[in-house]
């Protein structure tokens, strides 16, 4: 089941990189939350990364927060091990929580296929927006649809998401088993 517009999601309580347990409701009083399930090998979250990371400081002030979860099997992908993520968010200097699921229940519950995949969420927690962050993954400069930053900035303005769903593109989340 893949969450949709409209739907209001489940609560987490995950492990961050920082060594803090992170609950969806530490969150509330955000006017906006990206909930973004990514990972540390896959080479479309890697070309994304510094756009999350600029997103995060160009709205961070005005009520946004964006979430990184990383569910991966990580027997099958050690790159992915909750060890190689505090490493991987030092180095690249995350300004965001980088969460581990894995039990896989977070995932799940939201029904994400890819990484990176986004799902916007309101003040409420319910999906106001779901899919990709932009319309080029390998090259910024080339992006002419900001849709994760155009999806911010309607829920800022108390405004209806110009286009509410687009197909993330990426990695398949690497399921446990």
């Amino acid at each position: 089941m893949v969450l949709k517009v409209g739907d209001k999601v489940i609560g987490f309580n995950l492990k961050g990189v920082d060594g803090k347990f992170y609950r969806l409701e530490d969150f509330k009083g955000k006017r906006a939350i990206a909930i973004a399930f990514t990972c540390n090998h896959c080479p479309y979250v890697k070309a994304y990364e510094d756009r999350m990371i600029a997103i995060q400081r160009d709205y961070e002030s005005k009520g946004f927060q964006l979430i990184a979860i990383n569910s991966n099997d990580d027997k099958k992908y050690p790159e992915d091990s909750f060890e190689n993520m505090v490493i991987r968010a030092k180095k690249k200097g995350f300004n965001f929580p980088y969460l581990r699921d894995e039990t896989q229940k977070v995932v799940s519950s939201y029904g994400a296929q890819v990484t990176p995949e986004i799902f916007l969420l309101d003040e409420n927690f319910i999906v106001r927006y779901h899919g990709a962050i932009d319309d080029n993954y390998s090259d910024p400069k080339k992006v002419k649809r900001h849709y994760l930053r155009e999806a911010i900035e309607a829920l800022l303005s108390n405004k209806k998401v110009p286009i509410e769903e687009t197909r993330a593109i990426g990695c398949t989340i690497k399921w446990l088993g």
